[in-house]
């Protein structure tokens, strides 16, 4: 198959659904991150502190021309800043809303990248087999320092519109715990508003996967089978949050406690951010 055929692939688990094109996978992928090393070779040890992985857990987003995009959580995305939490000596625990295992986007794993395959070899049995997101708040939140929701297009699926999500948030938010997130996870924070008449984010200021790419190139290149449902930025800006990026370069963002990545670009240098707010806040 061609690198430049820019046409959707078909994914023959599901009628009528698809992965990238060729042509978008040569430019957004690759076999290698851009790690280059830890931000720093402290550790924690106090053995309290764990972080929460808020994963996706519905692969197939339905678009606007009646298509399926086959999604999921993005390796880059989720298992890069997890590597450097994971060696800053954070446990890990991962839920889902349902319970059911955790989706990824597995044609983007970086298959020869070494800090994604021992971030993926010391959270695979927690994403397959993940928490249900409502029995970890029945039982308490207490003993998480931050709570992390990787970015891919499946964050759009149903976490936006979860009173459970919305419940944890809002534990995060008043125990001023920190909340990371990248790419498409900010969908997420749209739960912050469920059921209410406005966001406790409002006001956050955030770096996103920008509209201008997903109803543009990302159309153009095959990447997406259609346009997506909604537009991320535009529900964003709608519940008051800031969006301070208009293009994907990498970039990264804190505010007060929300630290946000705008794509895979990001992934690395939000990890090392991540690795750092945790230790300087929850070192001990």
């Amino acid at each position: 198959m061609s690198t430049q055929d820019r046409t959707p692939t078909p994914d023959r688990s599901e009628d009528n659904a698809f992965y990238p094109s060729p042509y978008s996978l040569s430019q957004y992928t690759a076999p290698v991150t851009n790690f280059d090393g830890l931000a720093t070779e402290e550790k924690y040890t106090g053995g309290r502190w764990k972080v929460l992985v808020i994963a996706a857990d519905e692969r197939y987003m339905l678009m606007r021309n009646g298509t399926f995009f086959s999604t999921g959580n993005h390796p880059v995305e989720t298992l890069l800043p997890l590597h450097h939490i994971l060696e800053a000596g954070y446990r890990v625990d991962v839920a889902t809303l349902s319970g059911g295992p955790g989706k990824f986007e597995w044609w983007a794993y970086p298959r020869e990248d070494q800090a994604v395959a021992s971030a993926w070899e010391a959270t695979r049995e927690a994403f397959k087999a993940p928490h249900r997101l409502s029995t970890l708040l029945a039982s308490g939140l207490e003993d998480y320092a931050a709570v992390f929701i990787p970015g891919g297009h499946a964050a759009m699926n149903g976490l936006p519109h979860s009173a459970d999500l919305r419940d944890a948030l809002d534990f995060f938010l008043r125990e001023d715990r920190l909340i990371i997130t990248l790419c498409h996870g900010p969908a997420a924070l749209l739960a912050a508003g469920v059921g209410r008449g406005g966001n406790p984010l409002a006001g956050y200021r955030i770096t996103v996967f920008p509209d201008r790419l997903d109803f543009g190139a990302n159309l153009e290149i095959g990447y997406l089978p259609g346009e997506m449902p909604w537009r991320l930025g535009e529900k964003l800006r709608e519940a008051g949050l800031e969006i301070a990026n208009e293009d994907m370069t990498g970039a990264t963002l804190r505010d007060r406690n929300l630290l946000t990545g705008d794509s895979p670009l990001a992934a690395h240098r939000l990890g090392k951010e991540s690795a750092l707010a945790l230790l300087e806040k929850f070192g001990s």
